[in-house]
């Protein structure tokens, strides 16, 4: 293990004015988003649309790096140049999701615990020969009557400390993603709570297991009511909720923390991001790692066809420079209006 080459990855990744996009949808996500503008989910589709994405011209101006899903990490596009070269020729960083989706937790209902351990380390080393520098492990933590239960917290903490102990041993830096999602009635007290209760578990097993957090980032939920709380928030209290749930928890010594967006829609993901980057300075960089949120326009305006590729290309240049401008509070909703 590069210490230093790790160290200096995960400060590149959350760059001033940049973020990652995640491109790691998993083959029922993606059938989803592709019903949705009518076409079959089929290898040659899904590697268009990702050629699509990766080859837009300025998009390393706002995107530090792409997190790929296994299919694409070995796809190659139109011109036979692997997909993660054709982004690391541009300074983009590939990354890779590793884990094997969430499952039932076995004796506790309604709760997740996400597979993947068995037989990783042979895979990070097949991930670094394909030209993968991070990695990425997702954990969901669902609010409910009687859930999460402090089990299922600490079960996909553990797991999520072994992965990024593998993933530091095979040269890779790992991104951490405890998920608290936005499904429910709950109020943001609540989430609040379960968070902070999460991502204090998740740097406790980071510590047992010795992985170097200068050399790891973090990809975690917003402070946000349920979807279906009968009370939202305001964007300065979804903020300021956030931004001091991580003072509570998140060490100094990470360099970065990514968003997730978790179902927001794309402009209030990004102005959640500015409002928490107007708040002051933090011990971390505040960033993003969104995928529908960054990719949501973009699909909707290629629409699988040829012919609209740099329409496409343009509808997400256009969302990477506005989270780009949230990084350092500057967006404004005028930037919209000229987008």
């Amino acid at each position: 293990m590069d210490l230093e080459q790790l160290r200096s990855t995960a400060r590149d990744l959350v760059a001033p004015a940049k973020g990652i996009l995640a491109a790691d949808e998993s083959f029922p996500t993606i059938e989803k988003r592709f019903k949705s503008i009518g076409i079959p989910s089929t290898e040659d589709n899904r590697r268009a649309y990702r050629e699509m994405l990766f080859t837009t011209k300025g998009l390393e101006e706002n995107i530090s790096g792409v997190i790929l899903f296994d299919e694409t990490i070995r796809q190659s596009g139109s011109d036979g140049t692997s997909l993660a070269k054709l982004l690391s020729d541009r300074g983009i960083i590939p990354g890779v999701k590793v884990d094997a989706g969430a499952k039932d937790l076995a004796h506790h209902p309604g709760e997740k615990i996400t597979e993947g351990l068995d037989g990783l380390r042979g895979r990070l080393e097949e991930y670094l020969g394909l030209g993968a520098r991070f990695t990425k492990w997702r954990a969901v933590i669902t609010i409910g009557e009687d859930i999460p239960t402090p089990f299922c917290i600490d079960a996909n903490a553990h797991a999520m400390a072994r992965f990024a102990a593998l993933s530091q041993e095979a040269g890779l830096v790992p991104i951490v993603e405890p998920e608290v999602l936005m499904d429910g009635d709950h109020e943001i007290e609540m989430c609040y709570a379960v968070t902070a209760h999460t991502l204090e578990r998740t740097f406790h097993w980071l510590h047992e297991h010795g992985v170097e957090l200068t050399a790891a980032l973090l990809k975690t939920n917003m402070v946000l009511p349920g979807k279906d709380a009968p009370q939202q928030a305001s964007a300065r209290e979804v903020a300021e909720s956030t931004v001091g749930c991580l003072r509570e928890t998140v060490p100094p010594a990470i360099p970065g923390i990514v968003f997730l967006s978790g179902g927001q829609d794309d402009i209030p993901a990004t102005e959640h991001l500015n409002e928490m980057n107007t708040l002051g300075t933090h011990a971390w960089e505040l960033s993003f790692s969104y995928g529908r949120a960054l990719q949501a326009p973009a699909l909707k305006s290629w629409k699988g066809d040829a012919a609209n590729v740099e329409a496409g290309q343009q509808a997400l240049l256009h969302r990477a420079r506005c989270n780009g401008a949230a990084r350092s509070g500057s967006w404004t909703r005028t930037m919209e209006k000229a987008g």
